[in-house]
């Protein structure tokens, strides 16, 4: 989908290369850690210059560096993202990049993960696939992303086709009996479910935000008390 996207148009993409903007002959992007110890750390003047020109080209774009130190990405965070005029990236290479970039320059940290990579890309790659096939046009069909993992805060309920059986395993019977109300209340029930069971983290946060009275609600409330 997102090849096809971009020989349309829907979307494309300017690599910035950052050795480009290191001021020495051998193009530095990189140095030994202050304090010691293994590994290369990114100059954060070299950085800011690939990020300055970035930023110059085009303006007023968010800028995301890629680091497991950042902040878990979200659903909700790359729906915003695609609905928006773009972003920039910025891909972390070594034992990740010098602080100081993130104290002189306005850039999200953003993980897409726990895991750690040899380097930012694959994390780019990630969050531009889960962007693009947001846009207007890619999916065949608008309502396509609409019934997925996080996308109401559970993971999603469980999917089969045919054969109806197979190995010995039937489809559930609720899914062959047309009755769209008796499906929809299934999904729902097995959405709620495995979320309970495989990510505790996201169900306590349903369940809070599921619990969670509106704000006039809470208006109301407390002009109860005495």
């Amino acid at each position: 989908m997102a090849g096809r996207a971009l020989e349309s148009g829907l979307w494309s993409c300017a690599p910035v290369q950052i050795r480009d903007f290191a001021a020495d002959r051998h193009r530095t992007v990189d140095d030994t850690p202050a304090g010691g110890g293994a590994g290369m750390v990114l100059k954060a003047d070299v950085l800011a210059a690939a990020v300055d020109h970035a930023a110059a080209e085009h303006p007023g774009l968010p800028i995301l560096a890629m680091t497991p130190r950042g902040k878990p990405i979200t659903q909700a965070r790359v729906r915003d993202l695609a609905a928006g005029p773009g972003a920039i990236i910025l891909c972390g290479r070594f034992e990740g990049f010098d602080e100081r970039i993130f104290d002189a320059r306005p850039i999200e940290q953003v993980s897409m993960a726990d895991i750690v990579l040899s380097g930012g890309e694959m994390a780019a790659l990630l969050l531009l696939d889960a962007c693009i096939r947001l846009l207007p046009g890619v999916m065949g069909a608008a309502s396509s992303g609409d019934d997925e993992s996080f996308e109401n805060g559970l993971i999603e309920y469980p999917h089969y086709t045919r054969p109806v059986t197979w190995e010995g395993r039937t489809i559930p019977e609720v899914l062959r009996s047309g009755d769209h109300a008796k499906i929809a209340a299934w999904r729902k029930q097995r959405a709620e479910e495995d979320t309970r069971l495989r990510r505790p983290d996201l169900w306590e946060r349903h369940v809070d935000a599921r619990d969670r009275p509106a704000s006039g609600a809470q208006r109301r409330e407390k002009d109860k008390r005495p």
